[in-house]
C-alpha cells in the first residue's frame, strides 16, 4: 500500500434539529467561554435560523456578537473588517452558520484572532504560523464542504480569488442539522448540490494525493448525492433527500480536503472573481468541458465513477451526459453566455485560471492556456 495520510474534524454531530441543541452538543467548546462570535449572513439571519441556537448559547449565560455582513465571495476587506468587531467584542469562540462564504469567513476570523500573522501571508499551502479560536461550524446549504475542510477562499482585489489551505482551518465540531436546509430555493439547491458532486469527482481523480480513505468517501458522497439532489429540488420539504445531501456534501468535502479539487475549480474561479456567478454554479458550468478534456488521461476513473451511478455504456462521455440531464432537470443555467459571459471575456478568464496553480497541479492532464480558453469556449 502507497504511503498517504489522511485529516478531518475531531468532532461532527448529526442530526434533526441539532442546531437547536448546539450549547448542549457544544458544552465541551463552551466550557470558560463567555463571549461568542457567531458569522453569518444577512439572508440567513432574515430566514430566522440562527434564532433558536442564539437562544439557547443566550440562555447558557454567553454574550453572543452577530456578524451577518457575509456576502458570496467574501472580500478580503470584509473577513478583516469582520475580525476586528470580533476582536474588539473579545471573543473567545467562533461559530460559522450559513453556507460556503460565511464558513470561510469564520475560519479566517478564528485564525487570524488567534494568531498575529498578516492574512496577505497566509494564502497558498501550509502557510498558517500560530493557532486559532475554537470553532464550530454548521452549514446551511449541501455544498461546499466547507465544515470540514482545511480551505478558505476569498476574493483579493477587485476580481481575484486567493485560498488559503491548511490544516489549521480544520474546525473542532462540524453540526449536520438538514432542518436548516429545508428553506433552500431549488436554483441555490441545485448549484451546492453539483458543487458537492464534482468535489467528489475531482477528488477521485486527484493526481497527487488521491488515496483509498479518499475515494471511499468520494464515491460513498456521489451515490448520496446523485441519488437525492433531484428529489431535493423538486421537493424542498423532502427531508430525506435534505438528509442525504448534506451528508453527501461533507463526505465529498472530507474527500477533497485530502485529494485536492483541479481544474474545474481553477476555471471556476473567475467566473466567480469576475462575474460574481455563485461558486457552485461556476463549478456546475466547467465541470462538462474539463472532464472532456480530462478523458485521455482519466477515462478509467470516470468510468469507475459512472460504474458506480449505475449508468449504462459506463464511460466519461456516460458521465458528463447525466451531469448535463441533472442540470437540466434542475433548472441551473448550461451556458456561459447565460451568466454574461461573451467571447471577448475568454481570454481574461483563462489568464486567470491559470495563476491557479494550487489547484491546477492536481488535475489529471496538465491544462494549458489555449484548453482552458477552449473548454471556455465550448460551453460559451
Amino acid at each position: 500500500m502507497a504511503t498517504f495520510q489522511f485529516r478531518t474534524v475531531p468532532h461532527i454531530h448529526a442530526g434533526r434539529g441539532s442546531a437547536t441543541e448546539l450549547a448542549t452538543i457544544a458544552a465541551p467548546l463552551l466550557a470558560g467561554v463567555e463571549r461568542v462570535v457567531l458569522v453569518t449572513d444577512r439572508g440567513v439571519r432574515q430566514a430566522g435560523l440562527i434564532d433558536a441556537p442564539l437562544g439557547e448559547l443566550e440562555v447558557a449565560g454567553l454574550s453572543v456578537l452577530v456578524l451577518d455582513e457575509v456576502i458570496a465571495d467574501p472580500p478580503e476587506d470584509m473577513v478583516l473588517a469582520a475580525t476586528a468587531r470580533a476582536r474588539d467584542f473579545g471573543a473567545q469562540l467562533v461559530i460559522g452558520f450559513g453556507g460556503g462564504s460565511s464558513l470561510d469567513t469564520a475560519k479566517l476570523v478564528a485564525l487570524l484572532l488567534g494568531s498575529d500573522q498578516p492574512l496577505s501571508d497566509m494564502y497558498g499551502v501550509n502557510k498558517v504560523r500560530g493557532q486559532r479560536l475554537p470553532l464550530i461550524l454548521i452549514p446551511t446549504t449541501a455544498g461546499t464542504g466547507s465544515e470540514v475542510t482545511p480551505i478558505s477562499v476569498v476574493t483579493v482585489g477587485e476580481t481575484s480569488k486567493m485560498g488559503v489551505n491548511d490544516p489549521a482551518l480544520y474546525g473542532d465540531l462540524a453540526v449536520l442539522d438538514a432542518a436548516l436546509t429545508l428553506g433552500l430555493p431549488r436554483h441555490v439547491t441545485a448549484a451546492t448540490g453539483i458543487d458537492a458532486m464534482v468535489h467528489a469527482i475531482e477528488a477521485y481523480t486527484s493526481a497527487i494525493e488521491k488515496n483509498p480513505v479518499s475515494d471511499a468517501l468520494a464515491l460513498a458522497g456521489l451515490k448520496k448525492l446523485h441519488g437525492s439532489i433531484e428529489r431535493a429540488c423538486l421537493d424542498g420539504a423532502d427531508m430525506e433527500a435534505r438528509e442525504d445531501m448534506l451528508l453527501g456534501a461533507l463526505l465529498a468535502g472530507q474527500a477533497f480536503a485530502n485529494a485536492p479539487v483541479g481544474a474545474v475549480h481553477a476555471l471556476a474561479y473567475p467566473l466567480g472573481g469576475i462575474f460574481h456567478v455563485p461558486h457552485g454554479l461556476s463549478n456546475s458550468l466547467m465541470l462538462p468541458p474539463v472532464l472532456r478534456y480530462n478523458a485521455p488521461s482519466a477515462e478509467p476513473l470516470y468510468t469507475q465513477l459512472a460504474a458506480h451511478l449505475d449508468l449504462a455504456g459506463a464511460s466519461t462521455e456516460a458521465l458528463v451526459t447525466e451531469m448535463e440531464r441533472i442540470a437540466g432537470v434542475v433548472g441551473i443555467e448550461t451556458r456561459l453566455s447565460q451568466v454574461g459571459v461573451s467571447h471577448n471575456d475568454l481570454p481574461k478568464m483563462a489568464e486567470d485560471a491559470m495563476k491557479v496553480e494550487r489547484l491546477l497541479k492536481n488535475n489529471p492532464r496538465p491544462m494549458t492556456l489555449e484548453a482552458a480558453h477552449a473548454c471556455y469556449e465550448s460551453v460559451l
